[in-house]
């Protein structure tokens, strides 16, 4: 059997094919990496929209929003700017806790700070869509557009990665990782 399987897998189920050979700091400095990786490309998208947002009131179009228009636009400025904040907290968590051996913290935190600007972003792309389409269509059409955001948010954040979750792994195992000047001899 190849290394990293076993017959009888954790909690009854396939967790992966394969087991990484790493030590607990290894595995925590590539999953902070993993989520920096993710906040970054989260973070371009969030500040394309609040940049987005910040020109609005500039327009000359801007002024004839009505009152349901007009807070709709501010609870969306509100929502980018916290979701700028929450993927931007890691940031301010490492500098404050650089070297002070408390990584899995870090990671955490981070891990936290991503699912939570992952669901305002999902808030942001239906409440932003919806605005511009109460602006350029009408109430109905920008509710009917919000609602299949919503919806449609909702399957690609949550449903996807848990139906993922849930698919076993078939295939061909990958082949052993090496590391610390391990050979695939020595592996065998």
């Amino acid at each position: 059997m190849p290394s990293g399987i076993t017959e009888n897998p954790p909690e009854g189920r396939r967790r992966g094919i394969y087991r990484r050979r790493e030590t607990y700091a290894e595995k925590l400095d590539r999953n902070w990496s993993e989520i920096l990786q993710e906040l970054r490309i989260l973070q371009t998208g969030l500040q394309l929209i609040a940049g987005f947002l910040m020109t609005l009131p500039f327009q000359a179009r801007f002024t004839v929003l009505d009152p349901y228009a007009t807070w709709l636009y501010v609870a969306m400025v509100v929502t980018a700017a916290t979701a700028l904040v929450v993927v931007l907290m890691p940031l301010g968590v490492h500098r404050r806790l650089f070297r002070h051996q408390v990584k899995n913290r870090l990671v955490a935190s981070g891990a936290w700070a991503a699912k939570v600007g992952l669901g305002l972003a999902a808030v942001l792309i239906v409440g932003t869509s919806a605005l511009i389409f109460d602006v350029v269509l009408g109430r109905w059409q920008a509710w009917a557009i919000g609602g299949a955001l919503a919806v449609l948010c909702l399957v690609m954040f949550l449903g996807v990665p848990a139906a993922v979750a849930r698919t076993p792994e078939n295939g061909l195992p990958a082949e052993p990782e090496t590391t610390h000047g391990d050979t695939d001899s020595e592996n065998q």
